[in-house]
């Protein structure tokens, strides 16, 4: 039995609180369980200087964790003078998966940069970022519609996230610590509202999984997107 007491396939609760940022153009508060993740867009009208010139837009982002969003006290990154190989290695991914469902010459030359800030962490924090964060995205690209700045689509699709893994040979959704930080295999799935799939993270903590396992973590991923996009529906229809 999982530590939750949750059915295999059952998430943690989720939601979405958008728009809890009074100055950013774009903003969700996420919460899967007991992972609680502040997400910010910030929209510039500037872009890095390689795409200078280029009529094209940049959606980017960055990731981190406040010193008490675990048990113990962790010193903040910017004390420590530099970035760990995990925070750099988060926010690539979060960026990654938003400009997976952008369309960056329909933004034009601007650049918007998403925030996600791990207010409490219990596993899943990318995940919960990325769900998060396009939701903030998305307020931020309405924000600029409603002010004439774009006429074009500027989104193509949801995304969203979930970790999944074989927790005590048993394929489950959603980790929270105490089953990721034990479990045999841990993966994270980015897939998109219309079931594409943008970026798949899965490791083998113990022994080797084999590819009739990986098929049901990616069943139990793509039902469980389903139900996020679903959720991110209903919060922007507010």
């Amino acid at each position: 039995m999982r530590p939750s007491g949750r059915a295999p396939h059952e998430m943690r609760a989720v939601s979405f609180e958008p728009g809890v940022a009074k100055h950013a153009e774009g903003s969700c508060l996420v919460r899967f369980g007991d992972t609680h993740v502040l997400c910010t867009a910030s929209l510039e009208e500037r872009v890095p200087p390689f795409l200078k010139g280029g009529g094209q837009g940049w959606v980017t982002a960055e990731y981190g964790m406040l010193p008490r969003s675990t048990h113990e006290r962790m010193r903040r990154e910017a004390a420590q003078g530099k970035q760990s190989g995990r925070t750099q290695e988060i926010q690539r991914l979060i960026g990654r998966s938003l400009r997976a469902v952008v369309d960056l010459r329909a933004l034009g030359e601007r650049q918007i940069s998403v925030d996600c800030d791990v207010i409490q962490a219990d596993g899943g924090t990318r995940t919960a970022s990325i769900t998060g964060a396009w939701i903030a995205l998305h307020q931020c690209i309405e924000w600029m519609r409603a002010r004439s700045m774009i006429s074009a689509p500027v989104i193509k699709d949801h995304v969203a996230a979930i970790s999944c893994g074989i927790y005590q040979g048993v394929p489950v959704a959603d980790l929270d610590y105490a089953e990721d930080s034990t479990a045999d295999t841990d993966a994270n799935f980015v897939i998109t509202g219309q079931g594409g799939i943008c970026e798949i993270q899965g490791t083998a903590e113990a022994d080797p999984f084999t590819e009739e396992q990986f098929f049901d973590l990616l069943k139990l991923a793509k039902a469980s997107v389903a139900d996020l996009v679903r959720l991110q529906k209903e919060a922007i229809s507010k």
